[in-house]
């Protein structure tokens, strides 16, 4: 069980549906963050909140229809998320962060930006637009403990308002390294892989060994997506088989194993523990 303490989510629809703007609220904290629609970023360049100092994060697809986003900071933030309705082109929609006193200043925003940025390169699930990494601003050490406690309610928000650009995979799945929480699946060719169920499906660990050959009975929508898997690199030719360079969610265990073995498969049944016990036994 999670020694973490609950935490209460005060979300705010200001049209009264979820097609406007969002204001998302922590209790017992300073910031607030906000969800706006591109298009109706104009509607609110008066609001007097988004006129402070802030982090702001514009999420969209890139060319290859990847999620993407571009991490940044202004004085005040909302005039630059306008700035970015003529100069960006790919996003959709803006997750910003102020506070509701004067907390954040121009060296806060900037630590705040440099760390965001770090950790969206590190987690690796969307595509980071930033061609240079931000500028770290020099702040003294309670500054930073202080900062680092904005930065945890700044990544749990992102990831409320419905994009987990910061959360890393190990925190969807219960990383407890025990035969209760990993599985293996594998054939006698060789191919072989270790997952979890996850919060968002079901994480193949790195370094699975997928067969290169499928069975033609396999779906397309499988085999498409295993071709595109090879196509950005996350599967690289080994031997007789392809190795999985970054670990990845399947929205199935049946999925991933199908995947892994190249034939139809039920996910439930092939995944086992070391001890052979079927994922089905714990799913039932």
């Amino acid at each position: 069980m999670s020694n973490q303490f609950g935490k209460t989510i005060r979300l705010f629809l200001i049209e009264g549906n979820t097609n406007g703007l969002i204001s998302a609220e922590l209790s017992n904290w300073t910031g607030k963050a906000f969800k706006i629609p591109r298009i109706k970023v104009k509607d609110y360049i008066s609001r007097e909140e988004l006129k402070n100092p802030g982090i702001y994060i514009l999420f969209g697809k890139n060319d290859k229809n990847e999620d993407a986003a571009y991490i940044g900071e202004g004085e005040p933030v909302i005039e630059r998320i306008k700035d970015h309705l003529n100069q960006k082109d790919f996003w959709n929609e803006v997750v910003l962060f102020v506070s509701k006193d004067a907390y954040l200043n121009k060296a806060s925003i900037k630590y705040l930006e440099n760390r965001l940025h770090s950790i969206g390169k590190n987690v690796n699930r969307y595509f980071i637009f930033n061609n240079n990494t931000p500028t770290m601003s020099g702040v003294s050490e309670a500054e930073q403990a202080e900062l680092e406690e904005f930065l945890s309610n700044i990544k749990l928000l992102t990831s409320t308002l419905g994009h987990k650009v910061f959360e890393n995979l190990d925190e969807t799945f219960d990383k407890g390294k025990n035969k209760e929480t990993i599985f293996i699946c594998k054939n006698s060719t060789g191919a072989y892989g270790e997952g979890s169920p996850s919060t968002e499906g079901f994480i193949v660990f790195e370094g699975a060994k997928f067969v290169k050959k499928h069975q033609a009975s396999l779906t397309d929508s499988i085999t498409n997506e295993k071709a595109k898997m090879v196509i950005d690199k996350l599967l690289i030719e080994e031997a007789d088989f392809y190795l999985l360079k970054k670990s990845y969610i399947f929205n199935s265990s049946s999925r991933a194993a199908s995947i892994i073995l190249g034939r139809s498969a039920t996910g439930p049944g092939e995944w086992k523990t070391v001890d052979g016990i079927t994922l089905k036994h714990f799913e039932s």
